[in-house]
């Protein structure tokens, strides 16, 4: 089931197209990657889905009916350009954005106090804003986004800045919140991100959606057919063997008592025969097939290169 579907939307600004019939629909429980070269028009349909601005034509679906007002409260949105007001204490603030999205002051205090501590934050509960470091900051503003436990989340960027074991320590609380129920968009330039944490992905160039789906699918969908044999034999002898069957691109060279590596491409997809040819006449340890990686299919489909 479907919690959000965005139904051909489209965004002028003066002489600027900023979205052209973009369609996606986002699974309820996934964490969905939104990605897209600068200036492609994320952050335009990250404002449409917020309703911060409106679409000139097109609707957005949420939860089976057209988003409306109140649907704002069912979500937290974390944007990439942060702001908190610097000169008010961090407790006294988190809890002001966490009144504007419906808690008790009880409530709130009491869910931000257990994230503080969470995030290892909690003795800076009275101190100002602009005393905190910016990685502790952008910890304020997630906590924030996510206390009032909306079931749609929106992160745009949200490791910029992070050291690697924070930003770990995020990607771990934002696949716990998945996996707790909340849909999650996941806007970044990121890809080993991408691969890492979600489960779907749409990737919007010049205004347009030009890949969508599962990421597993969308990395096998455009592997080439490259396969990685390691063995121990005759080099000589395995090239023999695979002549008209697959073509051999590389090799290790001389490596002697070590496994070596041949990388092949088979274009008929007639794997098994191969994999019993190389099996018949060099010692096998391993067959693999190379999938590319999200910022090589990134890179393509942006160059216009992805077949």
């Amino acid at each position: 089931m479907d919690l959000l579907t965005v139904e051909h939307v489209s965004k002028h600004f003066a002489q600027h197209t900023a979205l052209d019939d973009v369609s996606l629909s986002i699974p309820q429980g996934s964490i969905y990657g939104l990605l897209g070269p600068n200036g492609a028009g994320k952050t335009t349909l990250i404002r449409i889905i917020n309703r911060i601005t409106a679409p000139d034509s097109g609707r957005v679906i949420f939860d089976g009916h057209e988003i409306a007002p109140a649907d704002i409260f069912n979500i937290g949105y974390l944007p990439e350009e942060r702001g908190l007001y610097k000169k008010m204490k961090v407790g006294e603030q988190a809890l002001f954005f966490a009144r504007l999205k419906g808690l008790s002051r009880r409530e709130a205090t009491v869910r931000l106090k257990e994230w503080f501590v969470r995030f290892g934050i909690q003795e800076w509960w009275n101190k100002k804003v602009e005393e905190l470091s910016k990685g502790m900051a952008q910890k304020v503003q997630f906590i924030v986004t996510v206390l009032h436990e909306p079931r749609l989340l929106i992160f745009d960027e949200p490791f910029s800045g992070f050291d690697p074991i924070n930003a770990n320590l995020l990607k771990e609380e934002i696949m716990a919140l998945r996996d707790k129920g909340a849909t999650v968009i996941f806007s970044t330039h990121n890809m080993s991100s991408v691969e890492e944490i979600c489960d779907n992905i749409t990737l919007i160039n010049k205004s347009h959606n030009i890949l969508s789906g599962p990421v597993d699918e969308i990395r096998r969908r455009h592997g080439d057919n490259l396969f990685r044999i390691e063995y121990l034999g005759d080099e000589e002898a395995l090239r023999r063997r695979l002549e008209g069957q697959c073509e051999v691109l590389a090799d290790t060279g001389e490596e002697p008592g070590r496994y070596r590596t041949l990388k092949i491409h088979i274009a008929d997809n007639d794997v098994r025969s191969v994999i019993a040819a190389v099996n018949d006449t060099v010692e096998l340890r391993s067959f693999t097939e190379i999938i590319p990686g999200m910022n090589d299919i990134f890179i393509r489909a942006v160059n216009g290169s992805l077949k």
